[in-house]
């Protein structure tokens, strides 16, 4: 008799250290790498701190907490060890060779959510680069651990043979990767010109990841991403056609989510997707109003527009999940914020009105008086307009429009008492 087995790979028990500095809310921080380290397969076992002026420079934590983890990890089979902080090559060997375990850091486990999560070439070549360029550095004594190609957390990405060549291979493909992303950042760079040309207004969602931007996305447009309660679950950028209330058309840009301390590599191997942020009309900051950290949210993300030059661009301030937030009250209320529930549809109406109030003005109300041989020129009215009023006259057919002004030219010869309709617009 025959008898089958399932194979299953049971997900990897880690433990997340930290040392506790003072330079930014650990407690916080390491609940967002337990989340990390979930979104990227890991069972988290539990966190261990350490208070110190600064990291021992060569295990990371001092003596008496690296014992205490050592041993912790031996009575509880403890497969990973994931530090909330950027390690260096030497506290990384340091806490291997005391603990005999694999350690990776903060930036090895965003950089390898983003190899799990990119799908297009673009986003793959991204991570790929901004791997490598973390990887380079740590190449000395590091041949055990990356022997293997998708053996664990922090090993998913570039593979075998890319991450075990030598450093001239390495620095090799890093050149190639920069020039095939330089050759996609300039057609990005050609289609954003086309657009301006065009006179196409752009509207970017950005944000902190998880923060409901592919949800509002969806709820805006039906554009139909994944949108999935984990950190990074979408990397590469949507745009999608929306409507707003008052007639315009404008495209709507979603971005890869931020976090804090994202790595710079990241950053850099993203400047040709985020490219598309410096050139946006207006900025739809998206934060967490359900999280207790939503302030250090938005914070994050303004500091983060800041680097890439894009922080003079307008912007409104989403508080998005307020279905689920605890105090609604104690959220800014003003022309450049909303609260909403992206998910439950609450509050869209009102974030698009404000959003059609923050763009520049690119639109005039004219009151004309269409031909019957017209007709065609009526119909595009009401598609690509906001027709306030319209009625069938003895001499031809009555409109009250709002129009884009790059119309002026074809209507202009329709266009009853032009004086009224300056005072109108």
């Amino acid at each position: 008799m025959t008898e089958f087995y399932e194979n299953s790979q049971s997900p990897e028990r880690a433990v997340l250290i930290s040392v506790d500095t003072g330079e930014y809310n650990t407690e916080l921080s390491l609940y967002e790498l337990e989340e990390l380290a979930k979104t990227a397969g890991a069972e988290v076992f539990c966190t261990l701190e350490q208070n110190r002026e600064r990291p021992d420079n060569a295990t990371y934590l001092g003596s008496g907490r690296l014992k205490e983890l050592t041993e912790l990890c031996e009575a509880n089979d403890i497969d990973l060890i994931i530090a909330d902080s950027e390690l260096t090559p030497a506290q990384q060997r340091g806490l291997e060779a005391a603990t005999k375990l694999r350690v990776i850091d903060r930036t090895t486990l965003i950089l390898d959510i983003f190899a799990l999560n990119a799908r297009s070439g673009e986003g793959k070549l991204q991570v790929e680069l901004a791997q490598l360029k973390y990887l380079l550095p740590r190449l000395s004594g590091r041949g055990a651990s990356l022997s293997r190609l998708g053996g664990g957390i922090g090993t998913r990405g570039p593979g075998e043979s890319k991450l075990e060549s030598d450093r001239r291979h390495i620095r090799r493909r890093i050149h190639s990767l920069e020039e095939a992303l330089r050759a996609l950042e300039m057609r990005r760079a050609r289609h954003r010109s086309r657009r301006k040309k065009d006179g196409v207004t752009t509207v970017a969602i950005v944000g902190y990841t998880n923060a409901g931007k592919s949800t509002l996305l969806n709820s805006l447009t039906e554009a139909g991403v994944l949108a999935e309660n984990k950190l990074f679950a979408t990397l590469d950028p949507t745009s999608r056609a929306l409507k707003l209330p008052d007639g315009r058309q404008v495209l709507l840009i979603d971005t890869v989510g931020f976090i804090s301390r994202l790595p710079h590599k990241l950053i850099e191997a993203f400047k040709s997707t985020l490219e598309e942020l410096k050139d946006a009309d207006l900025l739809l900051n998206v934060c967490d109003a359900s999280a207790a950290d939503y302030i250090e949210q938005e914070r994050v993300t303004k500091d983060i527009l800041k680097e890439l030059e894009a922080d003079s661009i307008p912007i409104i301030t989403v508080y998005n999940k307020c279905d689920i937030a605890d105090d609604l009250y104690s959220l800014p209320d003003n022309n450049h914020t909303v609260k909403i529930s992206a998910l439950k549809g609450i509050g869209i109406d009102t974030l698009l009105d404000k959003t059609a109030k923050a763009l520049p003005p690119t639109r005039k109300r004219f009151l004309l008086l269409l031909p019957f041989t017209q007709g065609s020129l009526a119909a595009e009215i009401r598609r690509v307009g906001a027709v306030h009023h319209e009625e069938y006259q003895a001499d031809g057919l009555f409109m009250d429009a709002v129009l884009d002004i790059n119309y002026l030219d074809r209507i202009k010869e329709f266009i009853v008492n032009p004086e009224e309709s300056e005072e109108l617009k």
